[in-house]
């Protein structure tokens, strides 16, 4: 087994797979966790630390995924924003409409003005200014769209941190995406399947009238495997995946490392997605 396969096999948590939860008991740290998707999950972690820069010290309890986006690395290789988008939409079914105001983003593309609407641009860097940056659910830790989802469709797996979503709860009433401060959700106003250009067997298909977004790979988390968009950029380093609250992390050591910045952090959210620009 190599050693990236076994760094997953580690932080791997609850499956969530379109609201099916598959309980688990696994070792996730070098403390005990309990690791269970179901929405009754007993809190296992506590909030991380907001790393506006200085990344302060704390004693978690728990595991906590996250993940951190160097995007000097991501756009020195042309097209791999591209690829990992593609990896994810090949993952989860996501549909392909013609039509781009239905369109359907778990992971997709937006200029630094439109991700980071609380830093200045003026007379920005244009190496900054003019690429653009890959944009995905925040997994905050504290989630307003979970306050606003009236059925428990939006739920916090609170073993890891993932905010997950069960479809087959999902009303489709879209509060959810009303709450959310990143428009990281998106709605099915029509039948999503006949959409789907080459069906995964893996990943549940969803119905109009559901709403869905990244979901952190949750179920190929649950096999040890990296997320998609990770795993279409390996090797270049350009998005480090894992955990935390653990200081011996891949991803703390980039962390502790590296000056990065985070969506919105004045909402007090709390977003678990880190960005080196």
């Amino acid at each position: 087994m190599d050693k990236q396969r076994r760094k997953f096999l580690k932080i791997a948590g609850a499956s969530v797979v379109a609201g099916m939860a598959a309980p688990a008991v696994i070792k996730l740290t070098s403390s005990p966790a309990v690791a269970s998707g179901g929405h009754d999950a007993p809190a296992a972690h506590a909030p991380a630390d907001a790393h506006g820069g200085g990344h302060a010290e704390e004693a978690p309890t728990g595991v906590r995924l996250g993940m951190v986006i160097d995007t000097r690395k991501l756009n020195a290789k042309e097209g791999l924003i591209d690829e990992a988008i593609a990896a994810c939409v090949a993952a989860h079914n996501i549909p392909q409409y013609p039509d781009k105001k239905n369109e359907i983003k778990w992971i997709w593309k937006a200029p630094f003005e439109n991700v980071f609407t609380d830093h200045s641009v003026r007379l920005g860097s244009k190496k900054i200014t003019g690429q653009d940056f890959p944009v995905l659910c925040n997994h905050c830790d504290d989630p307003p769209c979970v306050k606003a989802c009236p059925t428990q469709a939006t739920f916090k797996v609170e073993a890891t941190g993932v905010v997950a979503m069960d479809f087959h709860r999902c009303i489709g009433c879209r509060f959810c995406m009303a709450a959310c401060p990143y428009g990281a959700r998106s709605f099915n106003w029509q039948d999503p399947r006949p959409y789907v250009k080459k069906y995964n067997p893996e990943f549940p298909t969803r119905m109009k009238g559901v709403v869905e977004k990244c979901n952190f790979c949750g179920e190929r988390l649950a096999l040890g495997q990296e997320p998609a968009c990770v795993e279409a950029c390996k090797g270049t380093g350009a998005i480090t995946f894992g955990d935390l609250n653990d200081p011996k992390s891949e991803i703390r050591a980039v962390l502790d490392k590296e000056f990065t910045i985070q969506r919105k952090p004045t909402l007090g959210t709390n977003p678990s997605v880190f960005y080196i620009v």
